[in-house]
């Protein structure tokens, strides 16, 4: 990195004039840093590296393997209609190998040595609580690809996934009014989603005379379920609401099928088993809910192009799901954002996030220019006998972001 940054600032004026313009920094002999020298976006030849960092190992690769699909997927297509301010998508992989610490080696090492644009990708929340004082230091883009627990917003971080009030409020509205449920047992990960999203829950059920009976976790990459199933068959809720992440779900799901449990005598709504999770558990999933913003089977054109165009490139036997279509529709998002504020510049490009639109898989996406999350439709679902997952509720239009849960008056942070 000193080498570079010493020839970016032995150039002659006119190269530095460009390097300026384009948003590549460079560091100074003195030791300080230029306004820019953060990071170098490097734009002065035919395309721009984009940085694509997902869990390729680990029990996380379940999912965020196919993220990095979709991800290459936007890509090509984008480089097909000219790529992006005229310049074509160079992606940049790296594995986060399922570690926080890791993930935030490698945006540091996307930002500084690799000089990418903008970066896509994370999974669990301690993933992106990781990386996130490494954008906000090196100033540059994160784009979020999943859902999460919300009570968060950041100048540096774009959230593509729902938030707590487009999934997991939904799911729990859907559960009391059509379900009638009058009592839940949590199950979930141990790290920050699973354990905020049941701080919310927890909240909410007290609000609604809804009885929490357990609350149960495990180690992402441990599977001692067992005991844990036990709790729910004693204590027979009418309901289990999953915050479970990564292929820890298939020791949740083995365990309940082995205790006798199904869709039918304890039903199960998930928020983080999608189809491509679904199809990789081996038991009958049958009935079993969850609550995304899309599923493979939407309707519409939109989402058949994209599923179309994914299972030609990777496969007639892959199934899109949610967080694979927000990554991808991340991409095309930023992609807008570069167009609209005719340059790569990091700043720039954020502040022209505001108000942008994509007719995404799932449909119409609105970014939200203060909390940088997006507009979503929220859709309960019903694992179907071939895992395939059908829509059974959906709220009917986009519901607008609400990360700090500020429109809920039973919501009080401070609280257990």
């Amino acid at each position: 990195m000193k080498s570079r940054a010493r020839l970016v600032a032995g150039t002659a004026a006119a190269l530095s004039a460009a390097l300026v313009l384009t948003g590549c920094g460079s560091k100074s002999d003195d030791g300080g840093e230029s306004s820019a020298a953060k990071g170098c976006v490097d734009t002065s030849g035919d395309s721009v590296k984009l940085g694509f960092l997902n869990s390729m190992s680990g029990p996380m690769s379940i999912s965020e393997s196919t993220v990095s699909d979709a991800l290459n997927l936007a890509a090509e297509q984008i480089n097909a209609e000219g790529g992006i301010l005229g310049k074509k998508i160079e992606p940049v992989q790296e594995d986060g190998a399922s570690e926080p610490t890791v993930f935030a080696e490698k945006a540091t090492k996307l930002i500084q040595s690799d000089c990418v644009a903008a970066v896509f990708g994370g999974w669990t929340s301690s993933s992106r609580v990781a990386m996130r004082p490494v954008f906000k230091s090196l100033n540059n883009i994160l784009f979020y690809p999943v859902q999460y627990e919300g009570l968060e917003a950041d100048h540096n971080i774009f959230y593509t996934g729902a938030t707590t009030n487009q999934q997991i409020i939904p799911a729990l509205d859907f559960l009391k009014k059509e379900k009638k449920i009058e009592s839940i047992f949590l199950a979930g990960s141990d790290y920050v989603f699973p354990r905020t999203a049941n701080k919310i829950i927890k909240q909410y059920a007290a609000a609604n005379d809804i009885k929490v009976v357990g609350e149960e976790y495990q180690p992402l990459d441990q599977g001692a379920w067992g005991t844990a199933v036990d709790k729910i068959v004693s204590t027979k809720p009418d309901v289990v609401f999953n915050t479970i992440n990564g292929d820890s779900n298939v020791a949740f799901l083995k365990a309940y099928d082995e205790k006798g449990l199904d869709a039918s005598s304890i039903p199960i709504v998930s928020v983080s088993i999608a189809e491509e999770e679904a199809a990789a558990i081996p038991v009958d999933l049958t009935g079993q809910m969850t609550s995304w913003n899309y599923y493979q089977t939407v309707e519409g054109e939109t989402n058949s192009a994209f599923v179309k165009a994914f299972k030609d490139k990777f496969g007639q036997d892959r199934p899109t799901s949610d967080p694979m279509e927000a990554a991808y529709t991340s991409l095309w998002l930023y992609k807008a954002m570069v167009e609209k504020a005719e340059t790569f510049d990091v700043d720039d490009v954020i502040d022209a996030a505001g108000g942008i639109s994509f007719d995404a898989p799932e449909g119409k996406v609105t970014i939200n220019g203060e909390n940088h999350h997006i507009a979503k439709t929220a859709l309960i679902g019903e694992v179907q006998k071939d895992k395939l997952i059908k829509t059974i509720w959906s709220s009917g239009e986009p519901i607008e972001p609400d990360p700090f849960l500020k429109t809920y008056d039973w919501w009080d942070p401070s609280k257990e």
